[in-house]
Formats: C-alpha cells, structure tokens, sequence
C-alpha cells in the first residue's frame, strides 16, 4: 500500500514538475553572486552558469581551488568572472563580499547561497560554541548576505536562491544544532517572501531541498551514520539554476524529498518509515 502511494504521489510530482518553462537565454548576461562555491553542487552551479553566459563572482573558503574553478568557467564562456575568498564564519565578511560584487558586476541579479558549515555527523556534544559557529555560517551569514544584497536585486526585480537541506524541512537524529540553522533558513526566507509580497516588492526567493551536496565531505560527515549518497553535482546543480531562473518557490532534488517533507505534517508512522528507508540511520558510536 505504501508504495502505491508514493508511486501516485510521485507521478503526480513528475506531471508537475515536467514543465516549467526555462528559458537558458535569460541567464546570459545575468550578473550572479555565487557562495560556496565547493566541489560538488557548489562547483557545478558555476560551471552551468558559464556555459549559460552569466556574469559571475564567485566565492569560498579556499582561494587556491576558487582560482582552479575561476579558469575553468572562463574557458566555458563565462564574460566575466571574479573570486574573493572568504569565511563565513566572520561576521564582517558577509557584507564585503556582497559589496566586491556590486563593485565587480555593477549590480546582481542572482544572489545565489550555497555555503555550509557541516558538524561531523552523530557528534554527541553540542556545545554552545559549536552551536553558534553553525549558526553563523549556516544562517546568519545567509541573512547578512540576503540584507547587504537585497537592494541591488529590488532594483533589478532579481532572485535570491537559497540552498538548503532536507535537515531543514524534517529533523532527524544527531543532527539538531545543524538541523536548527537548517530550519531558521527556511523560516526566515519563508517570511521575507511574503513580506516583499505584501511591500510589492519583486524579488522572487526559491527555496532548494538537496541531499548531500559534496561528496567527500558528505562521505566522512556521515560516515557509520548513514548510507546515503550524495546528490548528483550536476544534476542538482541544474535543477536549482532552473528553479531560480523560473523563479519557482521551490525546488526539491532528488524530487522524492518533496513526498517526505508532506510525510512530516500527516502519516507520522510513514514519516518514520520513510525518513529510516532514505537515509537508512544508524546508531553513532559514542563521542
């Protein structure tokens, strides 16, 4: 029975979802602000916006790989492509990096947010200091970004699309401080929407569900935790630029992930069966 369900369920998603009217010439020229730029989804979104022809700036932790993934979109056909290194985890940072684009591009069009901070995965103590470096670069930093960026895209009725996770949609174990920045990024996004609505202010926000987004990083995050896989880089790097150029609400990648997070609000027995089936949790050993 619970299989029927999901088929139906999913044949209905996959109706839904078949057309949604992308258009790649409207990101040629666009002026985009990319985050987290990292191996994986992070690295993927840059490329996909080069070969669209999209002006970029690009930022990360690391400079040296930020160099590597700078020359690569240029010979993809990138115009124009600028990076600047930085830690969210400072909390003057997010503003100066919002600024060196406005500086760089004239203005933005895209604000899209794709940095993480990941606490090892079924890490037992949850010490305030962890907890807050969490918040900081998992949404405070979205938050000072979304307020220094937010005029530049008011005046050119822009996008902001903000990459999060199923964490944030429906808690699991061993994972709440993470899981909590999680959840206030979909909060807080959630309210601006409506109140630019209510302001008449077009912006359009698209919310991302992904999986696991780096592979290395998600591999030993998770590792004796779950058995899951990380997303497709390319795959789920292509469906957020969709969703964002289309100016979708949200976006949900793989499209399964839609499914559960109803699950969290009605069917709590098939919830629980469902998160276990996906993420296939185990007991963490002590810390």
């Amino acid at each position: 029975m619970k299989v029927l369900l999901l088929t139906g369920l999913g044949a209905l998603f996959f109706a839904y979802y078949w057309d949604d009217n992308f258009d790649p010439a409207s990101l040629q020229g666009a002026r985009v602000l990319l985050t987290g730029v990292n191996a994986g989804v992070g690295e993927e979104l840059a490329y996909h916006y080069a070969r669209l022809g999209s002006h970029l700036v690009l930022t990360a932790h690391t400079e040296a790989f930020l160099q590597q993934v700078v020359g690569n979109c240029r010979k993809l056909g990138a115009p124009k492509v600028f990076y600047i290194a930085a830690d969210m985890a400072s909390p003057e940072v997010p503003e100066r990096v919002v600024q060196f684009a406005l500086d760089k591009l004239g203005g933005l069009d895209y604000l899209v947010l794709n940095h993480l901070g990941a606490a090892p995965a079924g890490m037992r103590v949850r010490s305030s200091q962890s907890t807050r470096w969490l918040m900081q670069v998992n949404f405070l930093s979205y938050v000072q970004l979304t307020s220094s960026a937010l005029p530049s895209l008011t005046d050119s009725k822009g996008s902001l699309v903000v990459v999060s996770s199923l964490l944030g949609r429906v808690p699991t174990s061993f994972s709440s401080p993470y899981s909590a920045a999680k959840f206030a990024l979909d909060s807080f996004f959630s309210s601006l929407r409506r109140e630019l609505d209510v302001q008449e202010v077009n912006v359009a926000i698209t919310m991302c569900v992904l999986g696991l987004r780096d592979r290395a990083s998600a591999a030993e995050g998770v590792r004796g935790i779950t058995r899951v896989k990380a997303t497709p880089g390319p795959k789920a790097a292509l469906a957020v630029i969709r969703g964002g150029a289309t100016r979708a609400s949200g976006v949900f990648y793989p499209w399964r992930f839609h499914l559960l997070c109803l699950l969290r609000s009605w069917m709590p027995h098939s919830r629980a069966w469902f998160v276990r089936q996906e993420l296939n949790i185990t007991t963490p050993p002590a810390a």
